[in-house]
């Protein structure tokens, strides 16, 4: 079985790191990670950007700047997209949108780590942004 893991912490803390306070943490995760990956159990692994390069769909045509979900709504899934930009990320959204009117799309840039050494990992070129 398949689980997410939405990794939850004080952005305003983690973005005030260092590079070196940075690379620390990401050492000591990375550990984490090979030990996954050497067991066959971490698929790709997302770190979401700050939200102040997120925006938000409300409705087809309601786009606001930030991650401005109700509190009545949770995270239900998400969605990897390759796009050249935010207009098609928002194209996107809106097509989403209209086939899920009742939901609520947040579109935020991500930075992407895929362990290429799992034993079941894809052969396929993965981007890297």
């Amino acid at each position: 079985m398949l689980y997410t893991l939405l990794c939850y912490n004080k952005e305003d803390v983690v973005w005030s790191w260092s590079k070196a306070e940075d690379e620390a943490v990401m050492s000591r995760l990375n550990v984490v990670h090979e030990k996954l990956v050497q067991e066959g159990k971490l698929g790709p692994a997302l770190r979401l950007l700050p939200t102040t390069t997120a925006t938000t769909l409300r409705a087809p045509d309601m786009v606001i700047d930030g991650p401005f979900a109700e509190t009545k709504e949770q995270l239900l899934g998400f969605y990897v997209i390759d796009v050249p930009d935010l207009e098609a990320a928002l194209d996107v959204a809106r097509q989403l949108s209209a086939a899920n009117p009742t939901s609520v799309y947040e579109i935020r840039p991500i930075a992407l780590y895929v362990p290429e050494s799992r034993p079941n990992a894809s052969k396929d070129r993965v981007k890297a942004y």
